[in-house]
């Protein structure tokens, strides 16, 4: 066995949770992924290992697959919308502007139509550029399968996938804005912060209030977040980095939302608000991303 200074599971550790988190969207099921990938190596005889970050991911992306099949069953009698689980990052996570884009809350709710073995193959190929055989390797198909599955993918996602199309400055610009009008309850200004036709989304789990379906429309939903005001007067609210872009998190009535957005052209064009305090426990300490390792 190797020191633990030298260990590559410790080396790849970052890098295995990445690749976890945008498989399943869950920073708990990508600590267990994560844990399973560590027995199994600790399992194995290392010298007979030739590219350990290799056999590494391809451990973590069949743990992921496996847990991805168990996870679509649960979340067909899951109450509400499922949205992902949202993770608090350094802001310097945005200076890479590609692992932002791959872990942004709106990537990841298009990555939830994927199926495994094309969410798998996405986030391998698109996000971590590895090689079709590697990959292979790791999804159990053939080099050629797997580069159609690339392909079927890479159409699907963008043709789904809103753009944030602004520097991090102004979308921390833009989601301040919009939080201000929010506190005050003023509805022009959130009118004048949301595109025509924002999309908003919210996910309380059958545990926490929430509305059940997506609201489109710049007016309803403009209606909704200014009666968060009278409702919740004393509410305090924290502009903070959650996946990589400028979120916030409001407490009130002893209850945590985490609210993230997809901006466009200087302004909102989908909220993401999880209240599900199941998915709220990974915001005490920030996530370590990575895409290198």
């Amino acid at each position: 066995m190797t020191s633990r200074d030298t260990d590559p599971f410790v080396a790849h550790r970052n890098l295995l949770f990445t690749v976890a988190y945008e498989m399943l969207g869950s920073a708990a099921d990508a600590e267990d992924v994560v844990q399973e990938t560590w027995l199994r190596w600790a399992a194995v005889d290392h010298a007979e290992v030739v590219d350990p970050r290799a056999y590494l991911v391809r451990i973590v992306t069949r743990q992921s697959l496996n847990r991805l099949r168990t996870l679509a069953r649960r979340r067909e009698d899951y109450v509400g919308e499922w949205l992902p689980e949202p993770l608090l990052t350094a802001p310097d996570v945005a200076e890479d502007v590609e692992l932002a884009e791959s872990v942004s809350m709106a990537m990841l709710t298009v990555l939830e139509t994927l199926g495994p073995t094309e969410r798998a193959v996405f986030v391998l190929r698109e996000v971590f550029d590895m090689p079709y055989d590697e990959i292979a390797a790791a999804v159990g198909k053939t080099s050629a399968a797997v580069r159609q599955v690339a392909l079927r993918a890479r159409n699907h996602v963008a043709s789904r996938r809103p753009r944030n199309e602004v520097d991090r400055r102004e979308q921390q610009a833009v989601v301040e804005r919009f939080m201000a009008a929010v506190q005050t309850g003023d509805v022009q200004s959130l009118l004048d912060a949301m595109a025509p036709d924002v999309l908003l989304r919210a996910d309380g789990g059958g545990i926490a209030n929430a509305i059940r379906k997506p609201l489109s429309g710049a007016e309803p939903v403009a209606r909704l977040l200014a009666s968060f005001t009278v409702l919740a007067p004393d509410a305090t609210l924290d502009l903070v980095w959650l996946n990589g872009a400028p979120a916030a998190l409001i407490r009130a009535r002893g209850e945590l939302t985490a609210v993230s957005f997809a901006i466009e052209d200087g302004q909102v064009t989908h909220i993401y608000v999880v209240r599900n305090p199941h998915k709220l426990t990974a915001l005490d300490s920030e996530a370590v991303l990575s895409r290198e390792g």
